[in-house]
C-alpha cells in the first residue's frame, strides 16, 4: 500500500505541529474536517501513523553517549535475548539482522562507564555470546521520516 499527496501533506502537518486540532489541519490543507478525520483513521488502521507522543532527546535527559552494539546469539535463543534487551531501559532499539551478528542494538548511556555496565548486563545471559560496540561520535542525519513520506506521497499521486 502507498500514500498519496494529501496523506503526505497531512502527515507533514502533524509532524510540524502535533498538538494542532483537526479543524486547524483541515484549514491549512484546504480540505474538509471529515476528510482529515477519515484520512487519519485510514493511516492509523494501516499502521502508517503509529503514534502521537512527544519525541525526546536522550542527551537532554543526561544520556550523552549513544552507541550501536552488534550481538552474536547462542543458536535458537533469540526470544530469550530479546527479553533481556527489553528489560534494559537504555536499549532504545534492537533489530534482527543478516550477517555474522544476529542483532543490532542502539543504546544510550550517561558516560562510557555506564555504557560498559549496560553491555555487561546484556552479556550476563547465556543467550548472548559476544558483543561489538561502536560509540557514536556525531549524528550526521537525525532519525527522520519526512523525506520518505514526501517521496511516497509524490509516488502515490
Amino acid at each position: 500500500m502507498t500514500i498519496d499527496e494529501l496523506d503526505a501533506r497531512l502527515i507533514a502537518a502533524l509532524r510540524e505541529n502535533p498538538r494542532v486540532g483537526l479543524l486547524e489541519i483541515s484549514r491549512r490543507l484546504g480540505v474538509a474536517r471529515g476528510t482529515v478525520q477519515a484520512r487519519l483513521a485510514k493511516l492509523e488502521s494501516r499502521g502508517v501513523i503509529t503514534g502521537y507522543g512527544p519525541e525526546v532527546d536522550p542527551a537532554a535527559m543526561g544520556y550523552g553517549i549513544q552507541a550501536f552494539v552488534l550481538l552474536e546469539l547462542a543458536q535458537g535463543r533469540l526470544a530469550e535475548a530479546t527479553s533481556v534487551l527489553e528489560a534494559v531501559p537504555e536499549v532504545v532499539e534492537a533489530d534482527a539482522i543478516s550477517g555474522p551478528q544476529d542483532l543490532l542494538c542502539r543504546l544510550v548511556a550517561r558516560d562510557t562507564e555506564h555504557l560498559q555496565e549496560i553491555v555487561n548486563r546484556i552479556l550476563a545471559t547465556a543467550a548472548i555470546r559476544r558483543s561489538t560496540s561502536y560509540i557514536v561520535l556525531s549524528q550526521q542525519v537525525k532519525p527522520r521520516s519526512g523525506p520518505l513520506v514526501e517521496a511516497a506521497g509524490a509516488a502515490g499521486s
